[in-house]
């Protein structure tokens, strides 16, 4: 298996190289197609087994797009955890890439449950990605646990080492199934929970090709020594975090799951990925901290707006298919002397035109020299202003292709937003023009 970098906006995804035509999959949560111990998922003629582990390694890292090129049906179990994976990606480093990293921002509470497996699931709102979870699985030997991962910075040291588990009596028909036949009894724990009998220890270690197979007094079978005091729980842990990966987009979110498997946690991610698409456009993030894009000297240098005209203040994003910056609004801009001067409000026009200025910046970015081309405005269709703007807002704008640019004509969707709301949106075909 090889991770080969991948430009903004790929994602993660996996190629089957040894398949015909080396077809590729999504990690993407519609394309599970089994859950049999592990999440499996396959389009395109290709499938992929227990790709939860690896999706977990590249959470950790905060990696958002890498093609995983593999030569077989699954990723190696290696020692049952994310560990191996997280060592080998940090021995190549990971890319800072000139792209937005596209949130799916939990906005109101996303809840789950399967009775019949008492399993509870539930995303609440953070700006922040934390998980915890409980397990209880009526065990002398594990009794109830619980994990917790605070700051996804932590995910190396605290969750990542955590193998995978599975209990004594499960091990003779996972393997009669088929389902570990790649696995060995040093890369998972097995919990003995009830006294075992010499003949069927050494019908264990002949089933697995082993010289002796022994339980541990904890109970813990062929003597592996726990990482952590609650190693199981922090599995189940790592084990959501690669589930939920297959959502698509990094989560801010507060994560709980009692009892957690992968059935719920894919149907959890289907809930997640169902909310995410019906609110499809959010709010870029935007952090005054990081040095923009362009600030304003660069901005005139490209636009031919000046005062008051010129509507924007710095750019902050700027990739081939989305720019996002921002305008501050204050009580001196010159149209408040007019528009509502007891109560100012912004001009939706203006606003329009300052979304305008933004998606000029997008498409002059396709040439090389951009000074000596004038974007013009063909269309404005589609238009909402859903609240007010008033002197003291910050407006994050947006603009997103909609299609490859043609013959110098872009279209573009355009999103206006002070914080997280919504304030303007609008559908818009632009064109450039050479200086003459």
């Amino acid at each position: 298996m090889t991770f080969t970098p991948a430009p903004p906006n790929h994602g993660i995804k996996f190629q089957r190289i040894d398949l015909p035509d080396q077809p590729v999959v999504d990690a993407d949560v519609d394309y599970v197609v089994d859950l049999s111990r592990g999440t499996t998922i396959e389009h395109n003629g290709a499938r992929v087994n227990t790709v939860e582990h690896t999706l977990a390694a590249l959470v950790g890292l905060e990696i958002d797009n890498v093609l995983i090129k593999i030569d077989g049906p699954e990723p190696p179990i290696l020692d049952g955890s994310s560990k191996m994976f997280i060592e080998a990606l940090e021995k190549v480093g990971v890319q800072q890439q000139n792209a937005l990293r596209n949130f799916l921002e939990v906005t109101e509470s996303i809840m789950y449950r399967d009775p019949e497996r008492d399993v509870e699931i539930a995303a609440l709102p953070l700006d922040d990605f934390r998980v915890t979870v409980m397990v209880d699985y009526n065990s002398p030997v594990l009794g109830s646990q619980h994990a917790s991962l605070t700051d996804i910075q932590d995910f190396k040291k605290d969750i990542a080492s955590s193998r995978t588990f599975c209990f004594l009596h499960e091990l003779e028909m996972l393997y009669k199934n088929n389902l570990i036949r790649g696995g060995d009894l040093n890369n998972a724990i097995v919990v003995v929970d009830r006294v075992v009998k010499d003949e069927e220890l050494d019908y264990l270690a002949g089933l697995f090709n082993k010289p002796k197979v022994e339980v541990k007094k904890e109970g813990i079978l062929n003597n592996v020594e726990l990482r952590h005091r609650n190693e199981p729980a922090r599995h189940k842990l790592l084990d959501v975090v690669g589930d939920l990966a297959l959502v698509g987009r990094p989560i801010k979110a507060q994560i709980l799951a009692a009892r957690p498997g992968h059935a719920a946690n894919v149907a959890f991610a289907k809930k997640l990925k169902k909310a995410m698409m019906a609110n499809k456009s959010s709010a870029p993030y935007y952090d005054p901290n990081v040095e923009p894009v362009m600030d304003i000297n660069q901005i005139t240098q490209i636009l031919p707006h000046r005062y008051p005209f010129l509507l924007i203040d710095k750019i902050f994003h700027l990739d081939e298919t989305t720019v996002a910056g921002i305008k501050n609004v204050t009580v001196n801009e010159p149209f408040f002397t007019g528009h509502f001067p007891g109560n100012p409000v912004m001009p939706g026009v203006l606003q329009i035109e300052a979304m305008a200025q933004i998606g000029g910046i997008l498409v002059l970015n396709t040439v090389p020299d951009p000074e000596n081309y004038t974007p013009y405005f063909l269309g404005i269709d589609k238009c909402k202003f859903r609240k007010m703007v008033i002197p003291g807002d910050t407006i994050k704008f947006k603009c997103e292709l909609t299609a490859p640019i043609k013959r110098g004509i872009a279209q573009m969707n355009g999103y206006a937003y002070v914080g997280n709301t919504l304030v303007c949106e609008a559908s818009m075909t632009a064109r450039i023009v050479k200086n003459q």
